[in-house]
């Protein structure tokens, strides 16, 4: 019978042997027998209405067929109307995007040395090739993937081991510059706008998973914009806030620093973490590219990224992690109404040569609320520049004060 069987064709419609799928021939002088009148006025019975309505049937579910099933460049007709042709297959996109962008992603091994002597893999993680230049290449990686370890190395997508070299790394950001011996490559990245992304968006993570390099996820843009906190060292007290894009494309332990690639074949992010919890599934992020190479420009520059300094080390003044008892509040002498601030441990320069120390509260900078140590950082690095001056209103013995200072790059460590 076919595809479709009885149910859209009738009994009562021969089936011509010999027609193609998509096309169905009918016989007006056969189907549309003249109508007999009765009293004056034109009717049909009911043979003739179920007749007409399993051919009107027929044809309409053909025609969907058709266009469902057909070729992408075939064209089908009916009634003298051309269907729209068929788009190609979304999984040979999702192939075609995923070859162009792999061979540009390589495995990063980060390996602990003592004495000279390699202990263990201190970490392992991804990298993406961004530029060719003469007999070198550059691969941009996160900071994390690169810190815990002395020797460094990447592995192409062939296999090959080449020692990498650490151009520069920002903790803040969480990005790493690397370099390798060019030798063999040829494939760089394309950069893609992440301002264009739309929520729903299909993307494709590559990268080397748990050590399997070469693998590629599949997912949805699930956010474009999150702000996740985060704790840059790693004591559970959040202290800066991370712009990334929400996936849940399966990013998993060793996909940090790879890539989040669109449809077409180009960079968006640079995976960098997921949250790993109980019942929690498909909630990843990634570094976006309008990010990435801002601080990557930097790097390749300057071997770091210049930031103001001021040079206080501080805790939050409600923090759920060190909180002040009744006592330690009481030494503070602030008034009832100072709920936040960030509470000063220890100050250094410009901080320490405006007078700033040991229990100060801050509460402003040049006139606008910090009321933890992430309102510091943002403030500092989002709003001021080195070599310019701030007004620090804070809290002294009860007392609100106010100092200048003009701040600093940010001594090497």
């Amino acid at each position: 019978m076919g595809l479709f069987d009885d149910e859209f064709y009738s009994t009562k419609v021969s089936k011509r042997t010999g027609k193609s799928i998509g096309r169905v021939r009918f016989s007006r002088k056969k189907f549309w027998p003249k109508t007999v009148s009765t009293s004056g006025s034109s009717s049909l019975s009911m043979l003739q209405v179920a007749i007409i309505s399993s051919v009107i049937s027929a044809v309409v579910s053909v025609g969907i067929f058709a266009l469902v099933a057909m070729p992408g460049d075939a064209q089908t007709a009916f009634s003298g109307t051309s269907l729209r042709t068929a788009q190609g297959d979304p999984y040979e996109r999702i192939i075609t995007a995923g070859d162009k962008v792999r061979p540009a992603v390589v495995s990063i091994v980060s390996h602990r040395e003592i004495d000279g002597s390699r202990i263990e893999d201190a970490a392992l993680g991804s990298g993406v090739i961004f530029k060719i230049e003469g007999d070198t290449a550059y691969i941009m990686t996160n900071h994390h993937v690169v810190d815990s370890g002395d020797n460094l190395e990447a592995v192409t997508v062939d296999g090959v081991s080449k020692e990498a070299k650490l151009i520069g790394k920002d903790r803040i950001s969480d990005v790493a510059v690397l370099s390798i011996d060019s030798k063999g490559i040829n494939t760089t990245v394309e950069i893609g706008d992440s301002k264009q992304i739309r929520r729903g968006e299909t993307v494709l993570a590559i990268g080397n998973p748990l050590g399997l390099g070469g693998t590629m996820t599949s997912g949805i843009v699930s956010y474009t914009n999150r702000m996740i906190p985060v704790s840059i060292n790693q004591d559970g007290v959040y202290d800066w806030e991370q712009n990334v894009i929400q996936t849940d494309a399966a990013i998993n332990e060793g996909n940090s620093g790879g890539a989040l690639i669109n449809m077409q074949g180009e960079l968006i992010g640079i995976n960098t973490m997921k949250i790993a919890d109980m019942g929690v599934e498909g909630l990843g992020f990634a570094i976006p590219t309008e990010d990435v190479m801002k601080i990557v420009t930097d790097l390749m520059e300057d071997g770091q990224v210049s930031r103001p300094f001021l040079g206080v080390y501080t805790i939050d003044l409600s923090s759920s992690y060190a909180p002040l008892d009744e006592e330690q509040r009481k030494e503070l002498k602030l008034p009832d109404s100072v709920e936040e601030g960030a509470l000063v441990l220890e100050s250094s320069g410009p901080a320490g040569e405006a007078g700033l120390k040991l229990n100060d509260v801050i509460v402003e900078f040049d006139g606008e609320p910090i009321q933890s140590t992430m309102d510091v950082r943002k403030y500092l690095y989002d709003k001021k520049k080195i070599g310019d001056e701030m007004v620090i209103s804070y809290y002294r013995d009860g007392k609100l004060q106010e100092a200048t200072v003009k701040l600093t790059d940010k001594p090497v460590e």
